[in-house]
């Protein structure tokens, strides 16, 4: 019998927040607990294994990002989109660390399917549609973005700009100026 106080929900949103805090790599089914004043098999009317909590954790990131960056492109397009898309994208990468890294947890490919992942594609395509890119270079571009995004938060969050003066808005402003201009400029067959 499942613990009173502890739901499905509570249990992913504090192993969300422990993630955020110690990191996705450091979640455990005992850190989980131990931040829930529990004992592990408590949790264990919830889910299966430390893998469950973890795809757990991934699917609510997944989720939360995929809101942020629709209500950030809505009523947008072209240049404005890209920028909204991009910085509702880096605000959550540098506010939930844990989550961030937990939204590239490898699931299978009937639970990516039924996740928000699929948002994350059709959110940028239409950023992307103000740009009026054919495929396949559209699909390259999806994958351009997301590597370019994942990079710099990625190097900005483990500190990567911290040595030089220059900030890091002011370079991710350029960065952003760059790619527009490299999708607005994309020679086409």
């Amino acid at each position: 019998m499942a613990r009173a106080g502890i739901t499905p929900e509570r249990l992913t949103r504090a192993a969300a927040e422990l993630a955020d805090e110690e990191g996705f790599e450091h979640l455990t089914v005992s850190a989980v607990a131990r931040r829930l004043g529990v004992r592990d098999p408590s949790l264990y009317a919830h889910i299966r294994n430390a893998r469950e909590l973890k795809e757990r954790v991934a699917l609510l990131a997944l989720e939360e990002l995929a809101d942020a960056a629709a209500a950030a492109v809505a009523g947008r397009a072209g240049r404005d989109a890209l920028v909204a898309f991009a910085d509702a994208y880096r605000s959550y990468a540098l506010s939930h660390p844990g989550r961030y890294a937990a939204a590239r947890f490898e699931l299978d490919i009937r639970t990516v399917a039924g996740s928000a992942a699929p948002r994350h594609s059709e959110l940028t395509r239409a950023v992307l549609r103000g740009y009026g890119l054919p495929e396949p270079d559209e699909t390259d571009a999806i994958r351009f973005l997301h590597g370019t995004f994942h990079g710099y938060v990625t190097l900005e969050a483990q500190g990567g700009f911290r040595h030089t003066p220059r900030s890091a808005d002011a370079s991710w402003a350029w960065l952003l100026d760059t790619l527009d201009f490299a999708l607005r400029n994309r020679p086409r067959p």
